[in-house]
């Protein structure tokens, strides 16, 4: 197989407005995924609704499309099954940490084993352009006229609060670094959230790409990625906004591993047989109930 990142691509057009962030991201995802030679058919995107969550039907694998907020859960259950599979989600800001951000925190509790990409523009762009959890406070939009009153959401610092194993943020302006996270995230076992820094064109004029730029800088290199405390204080910095790895912990169960169908079998989910009168018993027990 002739791995390069035109394998990956679906080569219908793509509902995404011209300049928008999310070509650049899909870009550079699939060639992350072609320097690792992972096959499509060993590849699950998993998406819920928004403009990022377009992304997997743009994208050569398996696909799961769910509701909004809801994808982190889908993907949990489709690596529980078979664990052999990449499971990736990718959503956006409003959708991983607004809509889902019950689920963004019960994913890094259970150390679910996937890759998390949260296309991070800072702004509702698939509905009117309201702002998202993100949003920087004081901007204004066509709802929050007067400006957005609430504290921006900080993914990276509560990620690393929870205890989540993988914590990174890029700019896709940044394309080595972007290409090598995503390649760390994917090799990663646990759960792995990439926040994702991209522009949208048409409903956020503030967080431009030239801003992202001028506001984000790389990571110094002595930073200790194994260090949970220096990590979280990272994490607290803003405008300029640090990209690279926050942390990084290896070893920590991960969420199949641990459930009770893998206790006594290793064997995947969905090649075992089941046993339909086992199945009868225990329905006909809870409608005596």
């Amino acid at each position: 197989m002739d791995y390069n990142a035109k394998l990956y691509d679906m080569p219908h057009e793509k509902a995404w407005c011209p300049g928008c962030g999310h070509f650049i991201l899909h870009r550079y995802l699939r060639e992350a995924l072609a320097e690792l030679h992972i096959p499509p058919k060993n590849l699950v995107f998993v998406s819920g609704i928004g403009q990022a969550a377009k992304l997997p039907q743009y994208m050569k694998g398996n696909m799961f499309n769910g509701l909004h907020g809801r994808a982190l859960p889908a993907a949990m259950a489709i690596k529980a099954a078979n664990p052999t599979l990449k499971v990736i989600v990718t959503s956006g800001d409003g959708c991983s940490y607004g809509e889902g951000g019950n689920h963004f925190l019960a994913q890094i509790e259970r150390n679910s084993d996937i890759v998390h990409i949260a296309h991070n523009n800072m702004i509702y762009g698939l509905t009117k352009g309201q702002a998202s959890p993100t949003s920087l406070k004081g901007m204004k939009t066509p709802v929050q006229v007067m400006g957005v009153t609430n504290e921006p959401f900080n993914p990276i610092a509560v990620a690393i609060a929870m205890g989540a194993t993988f914590v990174a943020r890029v700019f896709v302006g940044n394309k080595e670094q972007t290409i090598d996270i995503l390649k760390q995230a994917i090799n990663h076992k646990g759960y792995a959230l990439v926040d994702s820094l991209v522009q949208c064109v048409s409903m956020n004029k503030l967080n431009s790409f030239q801003w992202y730029k001028e506001h984000t800088y790389i990571i110094e290199k002595d930073h200790d990625i194994h260090d949970r405390k220096a990590a979280f204080a990272k994490a607290l910095e803003h405008d300029p906004y640090p990209t690279g790895i926050f942390y990084e912990e290896k070893g920590k169960p991960v969420f199949w591993e641990q459930s009770a169908a893998y206790k006594k079998r290793t064997d995947p989910l969905y090649k075992r047989k089941g046993d339909i009168e086992k199945l009868k018993v225990l329905i006909e027990a809870k409608r005596s109930i």
